[in-house]
């Protein structure tokens, strides 16, 4: 990726505004372009594991840039970072990838975020049933090189209804979203073999994934 990506996006910052925008629109569609031409050699690299992921157009799965502010108190009207979805997010009710680029706070992400209440209700009866395989995906050794574990946003206070207060999976069946998150420098982004070393992250998180798409 260019360095010259991740400074249009601190400038951004500094000039969220439609003025601004307007004016560096080529600037934009720069570094726009940079990171789709990022994302299709990151799905080259992910394609070595994941056949699924060579379905993806890389331009398609970028986010738009533009922010909805029908509901939100904060009115600037651009995203300071790039997102792309690999499978996972847009309304997708299918585990798959992520991945966030924003200077100083670029991440990696898998799994499924926000499915919908029979998705969810199933994923929780799966992890039930099938604790002690789940449980072996979040104990592997590369799982646990890059993954400190589940995400806990949401989380419910008990166990849901339905399920036994003495589950022995009663921890991750309160939770709502099942992803993971890895952090990546800017150095790391703009590294020659960036795509190769962010692909083994995705690698290692792939056995969730597949949990997951199980259901």
């Amino acid at each position: 990726m260019q360095s010259s990506t991740l400074q249009f996006l601190k400038n951004l910052e500094k000039n969220n505004n439609r003025e601004w925008f307007n004016e560096n629109k080529t600037k934009y569609q720069e570094a726009q372009q940079d990171v789709v031409s990022f994302v299709e050699k990151l799905i080259e690299e992910m394609t070595t594991f994941d056949e699924e992921v060579g379905k993806v157009d890389a331009k398609k799965s970028l986010f738009r840039i533009y922010r909805d502010t029908r509901f939100s108190k904060d009115k600037s009207p651009y995203k300071t970072n790039f997102g792309a979805s690999l499978g996972m997010g847009k309304g997708s009710q299918k585990a798959g990838y992520y991945l966030h680029i924003e200077p100083g706070k670029s991440f990696l992400g898998g799994g499924i975020y926000m499915p919908e209440p029979s998705v969810l209700k199933a994923i929780r009866k799966e992890i039930s049933a099938l604790g002690d395989e789940f449980q072996t995906i979040l104990e592997k050794d590369d799982f646990r090189n890059y993954f400190r574990g589940l995400s806990v946003e949401d989380k419910l206070k008990n166990v849901p209804q339905g399920f036994e207060k003495d589950d022995k999976m009663a921890e991750y069946l309160k939770l709502k979203h099942f992803i993971v998150t890895h952090p990546v420098s800017d150095e790391q982004l703009l590294s020659e073999n960036a795509p190769k070393e962010i692909a083994n992250v995705y690698r290692a998180m792939k056995p969730l994934v597949d949990f997951l798409n199980a259901i």
